[in-house]
């Protein structure tokens, strides 16, 4: 163990580093574009082209990969990823910005694919489970360290920009200087986003209504803030409280999902969230300090509503589909997130900045009558306690990463492909193992009746 903590450690920091840059660039994107006078509903485009850009990614880049190699397209991504970041602060121009972040979300997609492929090779088989929890700890703590380097230098000058930058090319040194062995590159697995909704319309609601809280969330919080008054200060720990607050609420809410019917208590997160943000939407102009704790308590409740989802539908489904399922969830979740920042951009210009928390509100009530209305239409609940897979921290991430879901016994787990998220068939079932070969032969049989089973 002692041999793979380096490269662990190596690649996990690289990860951190460029997640901490990507949560400055949203903070520094939204106060820019605050400060030139962008609509709500402009600065929504601009912050969904990231997340379609990044749906675009997971598409492309296996490609790129298999065309080029790892180490050539990682090389390629990173140079253009670390450069971008400073063409923002050359013209501040939506059309501009769009189009720089749809190719950002391209590249980063990218670069977590195949940091999170390297990522595979190097755990250990018996650890994955716990280098799983980790990344996804690294992936929220460093999304919400982010929002606070928003306070070092200029907000809306050029620095938050450069510090962008140099975040990114640090985050390369651990990673090119640590040597992982390339993982094998294969086809990517198809899946259908009607079938997944006919095996779950709850679960596949849930993701897509997960990405619809996050990117809105991370592309105009910050908008947000700054549109009820907050201080730089003030908007940068109301976010972070926000993210931390996720990461926080994940564990107890999940495990009690593991003992009760997961459809209901998704609907009461839903409920409970709608809630919250119906009063942060009345207390916003007045008393936005109390924002701060509201922030807390919804982002501990709305970062839950993706794993929920995703458990509900690992309930349901075999295990020889969960990484094609969880990879169609993900896509979900992406959709969410590029449609939900116009939505709510385009709300916020209607009615004013504190109609984000009413959009949220909205989303979530939604939610919580749909999943009623299923939950209701579909009384079988195939997902019985003693039948459950166990609740797992999750996060928006690629399919590079998901054969490291503990849900996946070593005995069971596929053979996975990180570029391209393939899962090979599944191997014999434990109960019935090869018999061994006898020790004397045995004569072929007279006739023949077909192919062996």
């Amino acid at each position: 163990m002692g041999k793979l903590l380096i490269p662990l450690a190596a690649l996990l920091s690289g990860v951190g580093l460029l997640i901490v840059g990507t949560g400055l660039m949203f903070a520094a994107i939204g106060a820019q574009a605050s400060t030139a006078n962008f609509s709500s509903l402009v600065t929504g485009l601009v912050m969904s082209a990231y997340f379609a850009g990044a749906i675009y990614g997971t598409y492309a880049c296996p490609h790129i990969i298999r065309k080029v190699g790892f180490i050539r397209a990682f090389a390629a991504m990173a140079s253009v990823a670390s450069t971008l970041p400073l063409l923002h602060a050359l013209w501040i121009n939506p059309v501009f910005w769009g189009a720089l972040r749809f190719i950002t979300g391209l590249c980063l997609v990218g670069l977590y694919l195949v940091v999170e492929s390297w990522l595979n090779v190097v755990a250990p088989t018996d650890k994955r489970g716990k280098v799983f929890a980790i990344y996804l700890v690294v992936n929220m703590v460093a999304l919400a360290v982010g929002q606070w380097l928003i306070l070092v230098g200029d907000r809306n000058g050029f620095v938050p920009f450069v510090l962008v930058s140099v975040l990114f090319s640090f985050a390369l040194l651990p990673i090119t200087l640590t040597p992982v062995d390339q993982p094998e590159i294969t086809e990517a697995p198809k899946f259908s986003l009607i079938e997944l909704f006919t095996i779950s319309p709850i679960g596949t609601l849930g993701a897509l209504v997960s990405g619809m809280l996050s990117g809105p969330l991370l592309g105009l919080g910050h908008v947000f803030g700054a549109g009820v008054g907050f201080s730089d200060a003030g908007i940068a720990t109301f976010m972070a409280a926000t993210i931390l607050g996720g990461a926080a609420f994940q564990w107890p809410v999940g495990h009690f999902s593991d003992r009760h019917d997961r459809r209901l208590v998704l609907f009461w997160v839903a409920v409970a969230c709608a809630g919250v943000a119906a009063v942060g939407f009345l207390l916003a102009r007045d008393y936005e300090n109390s924002l701060i704790a509201l922030g807390v308590v919804f982002g501990g409740l709305a970062f839950t509503v993706y794993g929920i989802s995703v458990a509900h539908v690992n309930d349901l489904v075999d295990r020889v589909k969960v990484l094609q399922v969880t990879g169609g969830l993900l896509l979900l979740n992406g959709m969410g997130a590029t449609i939900g920042p116009t939505l709510a951009g385009g709300m916020m210009d209607l009615i004013g900045p504190e109609a984000l928390m009413l959009y949220f509100s909205v989303v979530l009530a939604a939610l919580a009558a749909l999943t009623w209305h299923y939950r209701r239409k579909f009384p079988m609940n195939r997902g019985e306690p003693s039948e459950k897979a166990d609740f797992v921290m999750a996060g928006a991430s690629t399919q590079a990463v998901l054969p490291m879901d503990p849900r996946f016994p070593d005995s069971e787990m596929p053979a996975h492909d990180a570029a391209a998220g393939e899962a090979a068939p599944p191997p014999p079932p434990e109960e019935e193992p090869p018999r061994p070969p006898p020790e004397e032969p045995i004569p072929p049989p007279t006739a023949p009746s077909g192919p062996a089973a």
